[in-house]
């Protein structure tokens, strides 16, 4: 029960009870709301910011697992990075040589992933770096696994096709040789017979009697024959396929035409003395992709290790071309 207050009036000098009006007793009533209220609130602002409830607490261990996770998931995928791009290497420098194929470019296999507004969905969190991270790991793995995959494809059909591609690369002397004395210029830098002067010889020149039987080096398709008094005169060009084809030129007798299949060992001209020639023979080249290539390294069906290492120490000696 309330205590009765009482205040001393000066008047009558008497204490009389002590009376609220309404509007005060609504104040106090408003302000007691108001502190409580006021109290309340400061408490539970109090509470989330110093104090984590249940909830919270299950929800942040949760957080950390799925980070930890995250860095687990980021770790096996730096290890699968590294195997991909050791099968990439492998591919390259051991698959594909074998079967004389250029190597994949590095801006093919790591092309295809990014761009601009490609992760802009994961921006925003608090992890969003992580996530982000772990974004561009997986599109670059899957990158290049999809090249990798192309590339295998392409080796396979290789591997299912080696027996016919041994038959068009280019494997034997052009020419009769079998004593290895028809060699008489290499490919390299050897003096002009009419400017005396040193010029790139691109192929090999065999010396031999006119009328003297000229054999196609591989299986392929003729792609052109010219005939002219200048420049390497009468010519053959066989393409292989591959990237390979082969260039027979101051010819004599053309025994084939363009467009006309040719095997291996196949008779397609005979050697002669036509164009910028000083003498009887057969100006060889081997093309790789549009460039020359020393042709002593396409002759390992006619030649013994010995008899390379015969030609190959003939090739270093300086001497005079025949055209």
């Amino acid at each position: 029960m309330a205590k009765t207050k009482y205040i001393f009036n000066d008047k009558t000098l008497s204490y009389e009870e002590a009376r609220t009006s309404s509007l005060q007793r609504l104040f106090k009533t408003l302000l007691f709301l108001i502190t409580t209220l006021a109290f309340s609130i400061a408490l539970i602002i109090g509470s989330y910011t110093f104090f984590e409830t249940p909830k919270e607490r299950i929800q942040k261990s949760e957080i950390a697992q799925y980070e930890l996770q995250f860095q687990i998931m980021n770790d096996r995928l730096d290890k699968l990075q590294g195997l991909v791009d050791e099968m990439a290497d492998r591919d390259d420098n051991i698959y594909r040589v074998i079967f004389e194929a250029e190597p994949i470019p590095m801006s093919v296999r790591q092309a295809g992933y990014g761009g601009i507004d490609r992760y802009a969905n994961l921006e925003g969190y608090n992890n969003s770096e992580l996530l982000i991270e772990t974004a561009e790991k997986l599109d670059k793995i899957a990158s290049k696994l999809y090249v990798q995959s192309k590339s295998f494809d392409e080796v396979f059909e290789m591997a299912r096709n080696k027996e016919k591609m041994l038959a068009c690369i280019p494997a034997i002397q052009p020419v009769n040789n079998t004593d290895l004395k028809r060699l008489s210029s290499f490919y390299g830098y050897r003096i002009d017979p009419v400017y005396k002067i040193k010029k790139f010889h691109a192929g090999v020149d065999f010396s031999a009697p006119q009328g003297t039987p000229i054999y196609a080096s591989g299986e392929g398709t003729v792609i052109r024959t010219n005939r002219s008094r200048r420049g390497y005169g009468n010519t053959v060009t066989i393409d292989h396929g591959y990237g390979y084809s082969t260039f027979y030129a101051h010819v004599k007798d053309i025994k084939v035409k363009k467009g006309q299949k040719v095997s291996r060992g196949q008779i397609i001209a005979t050697v002669g003395n036509t164009g910028k020639s000083t003498a009887p023979h057969l100006h060889y080249e081997v093309r790789k992709n549009n460039r020359t290539i020393n042709p002593i390294y396409y002759f390992f069906n006619d030649l013994s290790p010995d008899e390379f290492e015969t030609i190959l120490s003939m090739s270093k000696v300086p001497n005079q071309s025949l055209d």
